[in-house]
Parts: C-alpha cells; structure tokens; sequence
C-alpha cells in the first residue's frame, strides 16, 4: 500500500488541477471510500481573511475540484474551519467571500454555517484530555483534512497535522497556546486533535503547487513548489512534506511525537512514495528554525537554561512596518504584550514564544527573531 502519493501540479488552472487530482488520489484507491449520500466535511486551512494568490489558505480551484468529484459520487461536500479570532457567521462568512470559498459553494459545496460547539473527553490523550471542538465535526460521516503547506513560527512546518488545530473554535485558540506553551506538549496536544478524529479522517491533501516561505503562516511569501500530495494519514504525509522543503523531524515537534509514537519511520526513505519525491524538493527554502535540534544534557541545570536561552527564537516587531493596530496585544494569550509610542513592546521573561502575535500580524510586522549563535549553528549544520 502506497503511504504517500505525489503529483505535479504546476497551476491552478480548473483542467490541470483536476487531472492532477485524479493522478494524485489513484496510487492510494481513489474516492472508493466515498458512498451515496455521504456527508464529507472538507477541513480546509482558512486561517485568516487572506486572497488565494497570497497563498496562506488552500486554494479554491482544487477545492472546487474536490467538490466536483464528491458530488459526482453524489456525496454532500461541506467544507469548514475555524481561523483565528471570533467564530461566528459575520467573521466567518467573510473569510469564505476573501479566501474564494464562494466559487467552491458554486462548484457544489455547502459552507459550514453551524457555529456551535462540542466537548471532548479524552482520557487517552497524551495532554488533551478535555477540549473544545467544532460541533459541524460530528454531523458528517467522514473528514477530508486538505491543507497548504507553509512555514509556521511556532511548530517549523504547517501541513496535514497542524491543519487539524482548525476543529477547535477560534476565541478557544489563545487558551490552548497558553495552556501548552511548551513547543512538545502543544506538539502532542494536535498529535492528541488528529488521533481523537483518525476514525472520521478519511484522506489527506496538502496544496503545495504554490507554498508559503519566510514569515508563515499568514505573512510569508509565496513559493512556486508545483506539487500536490495526498495519504491516507497526516503522519507520512508531513515527513515527506518536511523533506520538500528541507526540514527533518528534528525540526518539526509534531514529527518528533510521531517518530516516538512509531507513527513514521525514522527517515523519508522507509515510507511507500508514488512519485518523484526528489523531483519537487527545494534546497533553498526560506523556513523558520524556532527550536535548538542540538542536546545538552548532562551539563548541568544552570548551563542548559544558558544554552535554551542563548538559542531561543522569540517574536520581534519591525518598527517600521508596525501600524499600530494592537492586534498582537489583543490577541497575546499570555497577555505580554503592551503598546510603548505606537509600538508592541514583549516581556520576554513571560513570554511562552507561542507565535500568536507573529502569525496574526496583518501587516507582517512582527516578525521570528532567532539569536545570532542559533544562526550560526543552524547554518554549520
């Protein structure tokens, strides 16, 4: 059985991405799974009221496409998610109009209009044992996670996993950062969102014909990659997106709990891949190394705090693109940030470095500030 399939996709015109798609889905059996009358919810990566060309949310021509060969299988395709911020129908209406979403509504879809909330109780969890989810997720009979990879502050890498931390209401978002400020335990806490909805996960997609590099998720820059991918489970698909643009799972969290769990293997090379994976990787992506890979045990408690300090990655606004809208101050879960003459000002000995500020920034001012010596390291290694 094939654990990754990759395609080239290199447009977003209706025919290609559709033939693409088709390509894509084949080596890992199709739609097969896909009955009459079923309800699929399309989790789509909505993060925030951006257009599709500035490539942070997953682009509406392949969604309408998805829809369009879910609907020939006369199931009912409803696609959702929930940004950052208000969870609502006027906030979130809006980002449907912004992010294209209307013309996957034309193409057939249904746009979740179910605000409500549910509860989980989860004892086996690893960390989430109770949490708050989307309430649109129990009414359908399966789940299509279809995300875009980007780069990510906090987590190094945004894809199939990360995708999932779209169940949890909006307003609920700064809570869980605060709750998990350890970059492992908020890891663990998605790893715990995607197993609690495995047995409704029925595929995954992940929209890398154009990508985000440099500031992601929400302020990178675009980047041609010209792939489209799918799997059956988050846990391969992010391995080999990490390889694509050149990331180990040394530098993504969530691919450390999934090597640990034995959820991958331990390289790349060990999964099943349909296609040429070699072909679409970038050498020269600009990513976002927020953690040490480096360990230092056995040095003493005083010399590890030295060294976690000395190679931390913190957010930094730029003084000269900060327009003063304190929507990093609003939006702080750990409430650390205050506004000095216009300017956010971050206390940075209560800072848990959860990136919130750096990822709803709507103007790409706040920016992942990594220590010289951490620069160093990274590029030596």
């Amino acid at each position: 059985m094939t654990d990754v399939s990759i395609v080239s996709c290199n447009s977003y015109d209706e025919e290609e991405v559709r033939t693409a798609l088709e390509n894509v889905l084949l080596p890992i059996g199709g739609l097969d799974w896909v009955t009459p009358g079923m309800k699929i919810a399309i989790k789509a990566n909505l993060v925030s009221m951006m257009k599709p060309e500035l490539a942070a949310t997953t682009h509406p021509a392949l969604l309408c496409a998805l829809v369009k060969m879910l609907r020939e299988r006369d199931a009912e395709p409803i696609i959702g998610d929930s940004p950052g911020g208000l969870y609502n129908a006027a906030v979130v209406n809006r980002i449907y109009h912004v992010t294209g979403m209307k013309q996957a509504e034309a193409a057939g879809a249904l746009l979740n209009q179910d605000f409500g909330n549910c509860e989980a109780n989860f004892p086996e969890a690893m960390v989430a044992h109770q949490f708050t989810y989307t309430a649109y997720l129990d009414k359908v009979d399966a789940i299509i996670d279809f995300c875009k990879l980007k780069t990510h502050g906090m987590m190094g890498m945004s894809a199939a996993v990360k995708n999932m931390f779209g169940v949890v209401p909006g307003t609920f978002k700064p809570e869980y950062h605060f709750r998990y400020p350890d970059h492992r335990d908020f890891a663990k806490m998605l790893m715990d969102l995607n197993t609690y909805f495995a047995p409704k996960v029925k595929l995954c997609l992940v929209d890398a014909i154009v990508g985000m590099e440099g500031n992601g998720p929400t302020q990178g820059t675009p980047r041609h990659l010209g792939a489209l991918l799918a799997s059956r489970s988050p846990h391969p698909l992010d391995l080999v997106c990490a390889k694509l643009i050149g990331l180990t799972p040394k530098d993504i969290p969530t691919l450390e709990v999934a090597m640990e769990n034995g959820w991958i293997p331990e390289s790349v090379e060990q999964l099943k891949i349909s296609g040429d994976l070699n072909r679409f990787c970038v050498r020269d992506f600009q990513n976002i190394h927020v953690r040490r890979s480096l360990q230092f045990e056995g040095h003493g408690k005083f010399a590890s705090m030295f060294v976690r300090s000395a190679l931390r990655a913190e957010p930094r606004p730029d003084k000269k693109l900060c327009v003063s809208c304190k929507k990093c101050a609003e939006i702080c879960p750990a409430h650390v940030i205050t506004m000095k003459n216009g300017i956010p000002e971050i206390d940075k000995t209560r800072c848990i470095t959860c990136f919130c500020c750096q990822e709803f920034c709507p103007v790409g001012a706040m920016k992942v500030h990594r220590p010289l010596i951490a620069r160093i390291l990274n590029h030596k290694k």
